[in-house]
């Protein structure tokens, strides 16, 4: 009797690539890292995540004077509370013990306000920069106009998977994101993903970027609890396939941010080389000095009252906002100056701009950590801080 076992794919992270030189190098005055998402143009190719512990007005207007983007959480405890300075507080001071329990409650107790998800844009807003806001598939029919009527300059669905197949005995519950999206008056993004097939559906619907990315966040635990995920670099690439092969055939470039799983300014680099457009990045930016977490860090799913996943993680306060945007570094561990960081990997590469960037050859690598390096990883430093 003979069988044909499941084949299995090998997929690797962003820690097991290297960028491999090209044969030029270029002054850092020729290097171009600013990028295009939703019609806004982003000097940094940076996103903080829609998270309670990394966005709220004022995160967003340091990153947005940056020329980087903050996406703001309509769901969470900014659009919750007249004073989300008190529940964050909680949130930071509670025990480990009764961290779920608690955010379960904050998150249960107080409904979304209207007001307050017009409240928070305008806050946005007049700081002079571009509002960008998420909400999950369950709610964005509703908060998606009050958004835009608001002066949100991009709205972003997502949810840990998305998929533009949802099935559901009620199909009342279904979200239209063709429809949704053409509905819209201002541009709609959507994510996450990780494969080719589902990717190239959702260029599809008239989206104008998608975020890839399952479960390789530093707070996340859906890998554990759920067993899905797909590392990054492979995702990345794989995603990347769909977006060149839809360009060919549709003539629409539509941007990929590559989300999550990135710790340094080195992660960065290598996502882009390995195609994305952008970065969304939760922990780094939740170490800011200014960061709404308090120097800790967690899920959107946390609070699920079901099944909580994501855990809150201690990420400490290592600098301010605009020392980990654009310097001057005062470490070695490419926590800092994530500008000066992209701009120098270009011109090291011979890479002038995002596009070029994307031609870089990127190589398989498990030992780019650990070539060399015994003495940081035995004293804990650099690369092993």
């Amino acid at each position: 009797m003979s069988y044909t076992p499941k084949p299995l794919k090998r997929a690797y992270g962003l820690n097991e690539i290297a960028l491999v030189p090209s044969n030029k190098t270029i002054d850092l005055d020729m290097v171009d890292i600013r990028t295009t998402i939703g019609g806004v143009t982003l000097d940094i190719p940076i996103i903080a995540s829609a998270m309670d512990s990394v966005v709220d007005p004022k995160t967003a207007g340091v990153l947005g004077q940056h020329g980087a983007l903050g996406i703001l959480n309509l769901e969470g405890v900014q659009t919750r509370y007249d004073n989300p300075d008190e529940i964050l507080d909680k949130i930071a001071s509670v025990p480990k013990a009764d961290y779920v329990s608690l955010m379960q409650d904050i998150y249960k107790k107080n409904a979304v306000r209207d007001d307050l998800v017009e409240q928070r844009i305008q806050e946005i807003k007049a700081k002079n920069i571009p509002a960008a806001v998420s909400s999950t598939p369950q709610n964005a029919a509703h908060l998606g106009p009050i958004a835009a009527e608001a002066g949100a300059d991009l709205f972003l669905i997502q949810s840990t998977v998305i998929s533009p197949n949802f099935h559901a005995k009620d199909e009342g519950k279904a979200l239209d994101l063709t429809q949704f999206c053409s509905d819209m008056t201002i541009p709609v993004l959507v994510g996450n993903t990780t494969t080719y097939e589902v990717t190239y559906e959702l260029l599809k619907t008239g989206t104008q970027g998608i975020f890839v990315g399952i479960g390789p966040g530093a707070a996340c635990t859906t890998r554990g609890v759920l067993g899905i995920g797909v590392p990054m670099a492979t995702s990345i690439i794989d995603c990347v396939a769909a977006r060149d092969d839809y360009k060919r055939e549709t003539g629409r470039y539509v941007p990929l941010i590559a989300d999550g799983g990135i710790v340094n300014s080195g992660d960065i680099c290598k996502a882009l080389a390995c195609g994305a457009d952008a970065v969304m990045i939760g922990s780094p930016i939740a170490r800011a000095e200014e960061a709404p977490g308090r120097g800790f860090h967690w899920g959107m799913a946390t609070p699920n009252a079901v099944l909580p996943r994501g855990a809150r993680i201690e990420v400490g306060q290592v600098a301010s906002l605009d020392t980990i945007m654009i310097g001057p570094s005062h470490s070695d561990d490419g926590s800092q100056n994530f500008r000066g960081a992209i701009e120098t990997c270009f011109a090291t590469l011979g890479a002038e701009t995002m596009k070029e960037m994307h031609e870089i050859e990127v190589v398989i690598a498990p030992s780019l950590l650990t070539e060399g390096k015994i003495y940081q990883k035995a004293q804990s430093l650099g690369m092993y801080k």
